[in-house]
């Protein structure tokens, strides 16, 4: 059995200093976002009108997103992202004069936002940015732009946004692309290394997110069709011959023994072949897996009963609300600083250690930046200057937010004042800063008490909720696998949502480890269990990606030389017992004899359930 995660420890005053490594070519992104930001400044003081400038380069907030991504699909998600900037920016200002309403929309705004952004996994910053565009929106001097104007203005920043990051199309039109499969690579390579050692569970798990994401990245977000022979094509069959190799080193460790001394070279091979795709055939159509599933599952998913996605709207929903008429009662000048700082709370789902640590983060951060803004509002920077100011905050901002978040948020403090300012001389900048402050401390405050109030679901009802989801999806699959027909529409389908499933399982582990006291104890005691699961729905779908490269009449022999007579009806018995166990909180019944296929990993897992049923309290 492999080692369990290691329990978070407590990092608080470490992070507060630790600078962790920039990712590659972050200063890329960094000088994108810092061009973004500060060339509707410039635009806006060229025209006599840097209210109007500083309005624009909210728009330029879209840089900040879509990285990764191929530049179809980047293109599609940026002009959304900047029509939504612009609605957000119209909203607010349209909803200012009337206090009452403000507080509803905002509200309402960072619930909508927290939904699609985190259900469609758009990446950081998330719905944070869009939320307190809405909120800036409602507070902002332009008092000579109508909400249409301004969100007009909104959008022109979202366009040049859009066109700076498309940019890069030019020169590797297929550079996302290979950087994905090339990821996934790397990570097939470090797990076949692992085998057999204490970081194997870890190292899979990684194997097998990446190349999950990797399939995204050729197959959800590319054209409905790709050319047999286009560079898409060759790509997918690299990424596909990973997959091969991936479940090779899996059925290999699922018997006991290590892969094949080849299969390491061969996947160096293969991560070369990316940047040349020299030798490499196209694939077909149906000889790859559909990836994440759809727009629309993903948001039904998010809502549904019991998830945790549901909780994480109600808490920002409610804190949105409590701390706009907390403002709107004690009349806080500019009450949305409290909404957004609530929000940033919460909007990510956090634990609550990380919780706890982001709001010190912030309360520090922002105090210090107050300093800074203090300084920038008193020299009052105009015209170029104010260009330079915004564009060198925005730098040092994209550079340390990565490294160190509570360093970063001493110069995104400074930012947010300098544009929230509008470019117009603050009248007792003291008062006003500190009123900044003590928004961002109600805001943390009620994020926490809100945290405490709507706590997460406990890891003794998501665990096992997650392993019978896990299970039930393993059974869906083994009876494509045992029928030999695991490339059917039903099958990918069907396998897609087995991965999804053992994900999922993943992430309750982690959420366990990372909560109270007892719930992780809770989660340390059903590890063995978890992770004989993961072993089994992953020796599941390696067993697919086996069938795969054989044709039709082929892989029904095959399937029935791995299932035997009755063996489907032996899995398939086998894992409604371990089921019942999981949800009757006993020990299983026996599971009798089970095709070797997966005789070790049911095994194994009946074993566990029998030492520790992964439910108890």
């Amino acid at each position: 059995m492999q080692s369990p995660p290691p329990a978070p420890s407590p990092r608080l005053l470490r992070d507060l200093v630790e600078m962790r490594p920039a990712p590659p070519r972050r200063w890329l992104f960094a000088l994108r976002a810092t061009l973004c930001m500060g060339m509707p400044i410039l635009a806006g003081w060229l025209a006599d009108d840097v209210p109007a400038g500083l309005m624009a380069s909210i728009g330029g907030f879209t840089a900040l997103y879509g990285s990764g991504r191929p530049y179809l699909s980047r293109a599609r998600q940026l002009a959304l992202v900047a029509l939504a900037f612009a609605l957000a920016v119209g909203l607010g200002l349209w909803v200012a004069p009337m206090p009452w309403l403000v507080v509803v929309t905002v509200a309402a705004f960072a619930m909508l936002s927290t939904w699609v952004a985190n259900a469609l996994q758009i990446g950081p910053p998330g719905a944070y940015m869009f939320m307190l565009a809405c909120a800036a929106g409602t507070a902002m001097p332009a008092s000579h732009l109508t909400p249409l104007h301004a969100a007009s203005l909104v959008l022109g920043g979202g366009a040049f946004a859009w066109l700076l990051h498309m940019a890069g199309a030019l020169f590797r039109p297929r550079g996302p692309e290979r950087n994905a499969v090339t990821a996934a690579g790397k990570a097939v390579a470090t797990y076949i290394e692992a085998v057999g050692g204490a970081h194997e569970s870890s190292a899979r798990h990684r194997a097998a997110f990446l190349l999950h994401e990797a399939w995204t990245t050729l197959v959800n977000r590319q054209p409905a069709r790709a050319r047999r022979n286009s560079r898409l094509s060759r790509l997918r069959t690299l990424n596909r011959r990973l997959h091969l190799c991936f479940a090779d080193a899996m059925g290999a460790a699922s018997r006991g023994q290590s892969p094949s001394a080849t299969l390491l070279p061969e996947v160096h091979q293969l991560i070369a072949q990316v940047h040349t795709l020299q030798d490499v055939p196209g694939t077909a159509e149906n000889a790859v897996p559909l990836g994440h599933p759809g727009a629309c599952a993903m948001l039904r998913e998010a809502l549904q009963p019991g998830s945790g996605s549901r909780r994480v709207l109600l808490r920002v929903g409610v804190a949105a609300l409590v701390v706009g008429t907390l403002g709107a009662a004690v009349h806080l000048e500019r009450a949305y600083w409290a909404v957004a700082a609530a929000v940033l709370m919460l909007h990510q789902g956090f634990d609550w250690q990380r919780m706890l640590q982001r709001s010190v983060q912030r309360l520090l951060g922002t105090w210090i930046g107050l300093l800074l803004a203090g300084a920038i509002l008193v020299a009052h920077p105009q015209g170029p200057w104010l260009v330079l100011v915004v564009m060198l905050l925005q730098f040092t901002i994209e550079m340390l937010v990565v490294r160190n978040y509570a360093l970063a948020v001493i110069f995104i403090t400074g930012a947010a004042l300098t544009i929230a300012s509008g470019g117009h001389p603050v009248e007792a900048p003291g008062t006003y800063l500190l009123a900044r402050g003590i928004d961002t401390l109600a805001g943390c405050a009620v994020a926490l008490l809100i945290f405490r109030l709507i706590p997460p679901r406990a890891v003794q009802a998501t665990i096992p909720e997650q392993l019978l989801r896990t299970l039930h999806a393993v059974d869906t699959v083994v009876v494509h696998l045992a029928n030999g027909t695991v490339t059917s529409p039903a099958a990918r389908a069907a396998r897609r949502q087995l991965q999804h499933a053992g994900f999922a399982l993943a992430r309750a582990h982690e959420d366990g480890l990372a909560a109270s006291r007892q719930q992780r104890r809770t989660a340390e005691q059903a590890w063995p269990v978890i992770a004989a699961t993961e072993q089994l729905a992953y020796r599941v779908l390696s067993a697919c990606w086996a069938l795969e490269h054989q044709d039709d009449a082929e892989a029904r022999t095959s399937a029935a030389a791995m299932f035997g007579n009755d063996g489907l009806g032996q899995v398939r018995r086998a894992l409604e017992r371990l089921g019942a166990a999981i949800r009757d909180k006993q020990p299983p019944a026996v599971i009798g004899a089970t095709p070797p296929l997966l005789a070790s990993e049911l095994d194994n897992l009946h074993r566990c359930l029998s030492r520790e049923p992964a439910t108890a309290s």
